[in-house]
């Protein structure tokens, strides 16, 4: 049984009596981890800071639901996701879905442009998927849920969950090659 550290389960305590700077140091603490994870999820920053912050306020009222045999980052982790996938329903409708086969074939890029992408670049390219197949992505190949749990959080068929991650591959592969063009062509 994995028991929280003294420092985190003392501030989850405060924060269950409502105390506002255990609440403080809890979001501060895990700040940089929470935001991590909402940025994959949302469309920009200040979607994420939202989901960030909707996401806090479902641990600050939900303490008494932790479970101490439970690593306290997988049960935060867990909540932003939630929520990240709660915004994504909730703003469905307002989003402009791109039909992937309208894009155009794109030319091979050279495979030394792709090793010099960072981290970040290579997040930034995720966050110009559509949000489906973003939200999908995600889901499966950075956050390993199979495609039946992903039907389930989305209310989609497990083949549409499947047939999202392929075209979300396909729209990355088609980004990253553009990228690399770009990067070739700015380093002549």
């Amino acid at each position: 049984m994995t028991v929280p550290s003294p420092d985190i389960a003392g501030l989850l305590k405060d924060c269950q009596n409502g105390n506002r700077r255990s609440q403080e140091q809890l979001y501060r603490q895990f700040y940089g981890y929470a935001m991590g994870i909402c940025l994959r999820y949302s469309y920009n920053r200040d979607e994420a800071v939202e989901i960030l912050n909707d996401g806090f306020m479902k641990v600050f009222t939900r303490t008494s639901l932790y479970r101490p045999e439970v690593p306290f980052k997988m049960w935060l982790r867990r909540i932003m996701i939630n929520t990240a996938l709660d915004y994504y329903r909730q703003h469905l409708k307002h989003r402009y879905h791109e039909d992937i086969s309208q894009a155009g074939d794109l030319p091979n890029a050279e495979a030394s442009a792709l090793d010099q992408l960072s981290h970040e670049e290579l997040m930034e390219v995720v966050q110009l998927l559509t949000p489906a197949y973003r939200v999908v992505f995600n889901l499966y190949a950075i956050d390993g849920f199979t495609h039946e749990e992903i039907a389930g959080q989305l209310g989609i068929s497990v083949g549409t969950s499947k047939s999202n991650l392929a075209r979300a591959r396909d729209q990355l592969k088609q980004l990253l090659i553009r990228r690399c063009h770009e990067c070739a062509r700015s380093s002549r």
